[in-house]
């Protein structure tokens, strides 16, 4: 018990002062030192957090994003739209305890009514629900305190940030996607060299497409059947002098030599009017029909939907026809200097899309849908009413809104024909195995192409990526690079407002382009301002300006996350508030759920026994507060070979210890069963279990039922027992006037499949309804387990290993104090890993322990306290009479003896893995078959059989072991006896009845032979034949 002796040494220090908290004066005092920089994370942690970007992303829909999409619709007047408190309708009352988290969505509809048509006002009229984000500005739970939460029953360290949709919490995933209304100059797959643009309006969103083919220009857009000549285009926007295109461009002649072919290609089509150019591009539109008809569809296209984030103000083109000319200058300087191309990996060019805007993106779709629905509604109704009042309200079915929402939340596919959107997987079940796994989806970014394509470019660690992206934290397999995780420190920023920072760049001294002949818009030395894409101006003294804007960013008069940045390449600068990220992280201490959410339960739960604080931390892991949450246990670790089921990064663990509940872990597993209505009017039924006349159940497995029908909670149930005495009608479609009997229904009971010989136990058993009023049962089982040969454990180095042997204590080394090892690891998972944290980690513990205080374990020793250095760990060892390296000097449990080796020894954080034998353990002898085949069924689940594959089959074969492969693949499958005619070669069949075999294509039963065949071979012989192809079987006497 040399522990508590060295905590008694230990006691007779003075513990240091703790550290002085931080004044805002001492903040924002100049820093001398980095390490003193430290202070200002924990500050930085309270404002932004690992999760804020989905809160604020969310928040910005809510406020504003969700106003602009009501506003920009133009077919019915609503006046006003704000989102409710979180709530649900039923049977008209509105109630809270829901297995969906939304809330009302209301506007207040203007309309006429009468002849003389009076205004009316219908106020909070609801058009659908919203799912809420938890934490969000509508959560019931936003902004409450770790003393409010606790009384609400909720975990103050939850981050929220995910949905509740149909009883399970659901993450909408970062996208990442290419940045929008930026001109990107690449080559596609023909290898040609295109300059495009993906538009983004709330009114449209679209892609501009100008490229090169055969030295001339063209304009590529979905609206029109083939490619527009360039300078086509600039004279239906109005400019019909070649010679102001070529000014436009750039007066260096390389440019004039790459116009040419498309200036004569534009000749020889005698096109030389604006006129002209309509009515070519008139005749190649593809839907003939969008726009007014008397101004010509391609003007309307070349209005809206070309480049359709430059807007046209009352009939001037200028601005576009500009923009364009300079999309053709940029791919004009790609083919002269390949290094202006650009990369479309580099993380400036990429955008984070969050589930603000991915949700605005859906609302704003079904909002539409909804708009159209109801004004066909009400063209159909009012021929038929002539007189009556005009109350719109009645004609909005509010179910639109609410069923897409909840649709795409639940299954995670984004399908948005509007907007061209087909995405899967946008949103996932929030892992709750461990706090880091819940936090890892909050932080995660999913690439916005396939994963089985084998480019390594997106893959490749970018430099551009360095401090916003993580470089380790990446999943292993076909995603690896392409799924990503934000760093700790990065905050991804939302939307702010245009408009007065346009007028701020103005005043700044930008001139508007509007002003300039095409002669000066490319003078030397001026410099274009790019605002999100937009060409604002020149400036005459581009660092003065940037500088200028960083002043006033610096000083908060315009917003934080502005981002300024001259480009000397290109010619131009640019500013626009970079949806990027820019700023820093908070660490999040409140979850914010609604209290009343009683039918949510997690499918699967790991529950440590007894979960233990680490003795060795990180600053990281303080900030994000995983301290807090422990997921593993403080074990006494040995480094030595021993008993020879410690091979590959095999664990011996001591069977006392595990005695004493180390590595115990609880299962629970959720269960659910429906009750089921059907289009006839019946439903299922939940009956109490069937007895006799004595009282004594009448089928065994009831055992566990209670009288209502349901598990009783706290009974043991086993493998087979029935938990749900469920029935169901035998007629479901067919109407029936009577009253169903007993007769009418049949058994269809839900039985647990557990493991035999293990007790298992009902926890609890929750009803509740699901969003189309049926009953939904939830039975949680749970299992307590102790570690066994097999369980996978792990520390926190990636040094995992399975449990190899489990050994008496008294067989197991021990030191001269007395102390056991809790497990011993082989040394050969050291030399070729490097895993010198591990060696760290023990020392560090080990000190801890005889002194009493945590120690800092990060990766480099530091004077400020953040790290503990090697030499300061061996001094704390020394003086506690440990050796200064952390080696013991043990004896050995089998024999006594001291080992001939001094042990290093201490204690390391070991965490128990999901990976548990008990899920996995499989192996049959005969059992279930499959109908079509009738070979083994397959997988664990089903109890199915162990497959010989193609590979194991080639073994065999080369290895000669004939009757082997034979039994294997036939007798020990699908085993079937056949009736072959030995005349045409097909297979008869035996007639039972008259004991004699038939061949019903010779119609004759002569010449038949039994023969042994897999029915699998004679499934494809019948399989071909009914394609009209004959397989014939040629015989010989074996």
């Amino acid at each position: 018990m040399a522990i508590a002796a060295a905590a008694d040494d230990g006691a007779k220090e003075a513990p240091p002062p703790p550290p002085p908290s931080p004044t805002y004066r001492s903040l924002a005092a100049p820093v001398a030192n980095p390490v003193d920089k430290f202070a200002l994370l924990p500050a930085f942690l309270k404002v932004r957090g690992l999760v804020k970007e989905h809160i604020d992303s969310f928040n910005y829909f809510i406020t504003k994003g969700i106003r602009i999409v009501v506003q920009a619709n133009n077919r019915i007047e609503y006046k006003n739209v704000k989102v409710g408190q979180p709530s649900v309708k039923f049977e008209y009352n509105v109630e809270k305890i829901t297995p969906q988290y939304s809330a009302p969505v209301m506007v207040d509809i203007e309309y006429t009514v009468g002849k003389h048509y009076e205004l009316k006002m219908k106020q909070d009229f609801i058009i659908g629900y919203l799912p809420i984000m938890l934490k969000s500005h509508a959560c019931v739970l936003s902004r409450k305190d770790e003393a409010e939460l606790a009384r609400y029953g909720e975990c103050p360290l939850d981050p929220g940030g995910y949905f509740i949709v149909k009883g399970t919490e659901k993450v909408i995933l970062m996208q990442e996607q290419l940045s929008k209304n930026r001109i990107i100059i690449d080559t596609d797959s023909k290898g040609r060299i295109i300059a495009s643009v993906t538009s983004s309006t709330h009114e449209v969103k679209s892609k501009t497409v100008i490229f090169m083919d055969k030295e001339k220009i063209y304009l590529q857009l979905n609206q029109f059947t083939k490619p527009i000549p360039i300078i086509v285009v600039m004279k239906a926007m109005g400019i019909e002098s070649d010679q102001e295109v070529v000014q436009m461009v750039g007066r260096d002649p390389r440019y004039g030599d790459l116009l040419y072919p498309s200036i004569q290609e534009c000749a020889f089509e005698r096109i030389y009017t604006q006129e002209q150019a309509l009515q070519y591009m008139d005749d190649k539109v593809m839907y003939p029909g969008t726009g007014t008809q008397k101004e010509g569809r391609s003007k309307s296209i070349l209005r809206d939907v070309f480049v359709a984030h430059v807007l046209v103000n009352s009939g001037n083109f200028r601005p576009k026809c500009i923009y364009t000319t300079v999309m053709i200058r940029r791919m004009m300087d790609a083919i002269l200097n390949a290094d202006t191309f650009d990369d479309k990996d580099y993380v400036g060019n990429k955008r984070l899309e969050l589930s603000g805007q991915l949700i605005s993106l859906l609302f704003e779709d079904l909002f539409k849908t909804m708009n159209s629905n109801a004004v066909e509604r009400l063209n159909h109704s009012s021929g038929k009413l002539h007189s009556s009042p005009l109350d719109l309200s009645q004609y909005i079915n509010e179910e639109i809104i609410t069923h897409g929402l909840e649709r795409a939340i639940s299954t995670g596919n984004w399908d948005i024909k509007r907007f061209r959107m087909h995405r899967k997987g946008v949103s996932q079940v929030l892992s709750r195995l461990s706090y880091m796994a819940s936090l890892g989806y909050m932080t995660r970014i999913t690439p916005h192409f396939e994963k089985n394509r084998k480019t390594s470019g997106p893959r490749a660690l970018q430099p551009s990526q360095w401090g916003m992206l993580c470089p380790c934290d990446t999943p292993e397999g076909e995603a690896c690079g392409l799924t990503k995780n934000l760093s700790l420190l990065t905050h991804v920023t939302t939307d702010q407002e245009e408009g007065p920072l346009m007028n701020l760049c103005y005043s700044l001294g930008v001139e508007d382009l509007s002003l300039l002949s095409g002669e000066e818009i490319h003078a030397p030395g001026s410099f274009f301002v790019m605002f999100n894409g937009l060409i604002l101006g020149k400036h005459r003294r581009p660092q003065r300006f940037a500088n200028t804007m960083r002043k006033l960013r610096r000083s908060g008069n315009i917003g934080e996350f502005v981002s300024i940045f001259v480009n000397e390449k290109q010619d131009g600068i640019r500013s626009f508030d970079d949806f990027l990220r820019d700023g820093l992280i908070e660490y999040l201490d409140v979850n914010e759920e609604n209290n009343a959410l009683l039918s949510r339960a997690d499918s699967l739960l790991y529950l440590l026994v007894y979960a233990q604080r680490p003795l060795l931390t990180t600053k990281t892991i303080e900030l994000v507060g995983y301290d807090k949450l422990g997921a593993g246990q403080n074990a006494t670790v040995a480094i030595m070979s021993y008993s020879g089921y410690d091979i590959e990064d095999a664990i011996v663990m001591n069977k006392s210890s595990l005695d004493r509940g180390f590595g115990r872990c609880i299962a629970m597993k959720k269960y659910t069963v429906t009750k089921e209505k059907y289009e006839n009017g019946w439903s299922d039924r939940i009956v109490m279990p069937q007895r006799d006349k004595n009282g004594s159940l009448l089928k065994h497995n009831m055992q566990a039922l209670d009288e209502d029908g349901f598990a009783a909670p706290g009974v043991i149930i086993r493998n087979h027992d029935i938990y749900v005495n469920k029935q169901t009608p035998k007629n479901t479609t067919k109407q029936c006037g009577a009253r169903p009997t007993d007769m009418d229904y049949k058994d269809s009971p839900a039985v647990y499949k557990g493991d035999d010989g293990e007790t298992t136990v009902v926890d609890r058993v929750m009803l509740c309804s699901d969003t189309n009023d049926k009953l939904i049962i939830k039975c949680i089982i749970r299992h307590t387990r102790r570690p066994e040969v097999g369980d996978k454990f792990s520390s926190r180095h990636g040094q995992k290993g399975v449990c190899g042997t489990i050994v008496q204590q008294e067989d197991f080394p021990f030191s001269e104090s007395g102390i056991c090892p809790d497990l011993i690891m082989n040394p050969h998972g050291f030399p070729s890993r490097m895993t010198i944290g591990k060696m760290i980690e023990l020392l560090g513990g080990k000190a801890g322990v005889s002194c009493g205080q945590f120690h800092y374990g990060s990766a480099f020793g530091e004077p400020s306290g953040n790290a503990d250095k090697v030499e300061d760990i061996s001094y704390t060892l020394v003086k506690h009479g440990f050796s200064y390296n952390g080696k013991d000097f043990l004896y050995s449990g089998i024999l006594g003896h001291p080992c001939q080796a001094y042990i290093f020894m201490g204690p390391i954080y070991y965490q128990k893995l999901k990976h548990m034998v008990l899920d996995k353990m499989h192996a049959r002898a005969s059992g279930p078959r499959v109908l079509l085949t009738r070979q083994p069924t397959e997988g664990r689940s089903r109890d199915g059989g162990l497959r010989l594959g193609e590979m194991e089959r080639d073994c065999l074969i080369a290895y000669g072991a004939s009757m082997l492969i034979f039994e294997r693949l036939l007798i020990s499958s699908d085993p079937y006896q056949v009736q072959v005619c030995r005349n045409c070669g097909l297979l008869g069949y035996y007639n039972h009845r008259l004991k004699a075999s038939y061949c019903s294509m010779c119609k004759n039963g002569e010449n038949m032979a039994k023969m042994k065949m897999p029915y699998a071979c004679k499934l494809l012989f019948q399989e071909l034949q009914a394609m009209n192809i004959v397989p014939r079987l040629k015989l010989t006497e074996g």
